[in-house]
């Protein structure tokens, strides 16, 4: 999989986005134009790889990283007493 050239604050914020449980790679997608497997590639390349395994095992069915397995429709929860 050929990875799109990206500047380091790019790539950084894909890496971000990635590892956060809850946004899914539809986001990430929608924001840079890049498909869950080529952000697996560039998570792939630029972590360490006992982080990436780490990473990979946790995401690996997590219905949270993809919108249409998610069984909510507005994301997080928010307190009321939250300003």
């Amino acid at each position: 999989m050929a990875r799109p050239d990206l500047d380091l604050y790019t790539i950084d914020r894909v890496i971000e986005m990635a590892w956060e449980d809850r946004t899914p790679f539809e986001a990430i997608e929608t924001q840079f134009g890049l498909s869950e497997k080529q952000v697996i590639a560039i998570m792939r390349s630029y972590m360490q790889p006992s982080s990436f395994r780490l990473w990979r095992k946790r995401v690996t069915g997590r219905s949270t990283k993809h919108q249409y397995k998610r069984d909510f429709a507005l994301g997080r929860f928010r307190s009321a007493n939250q300003k």
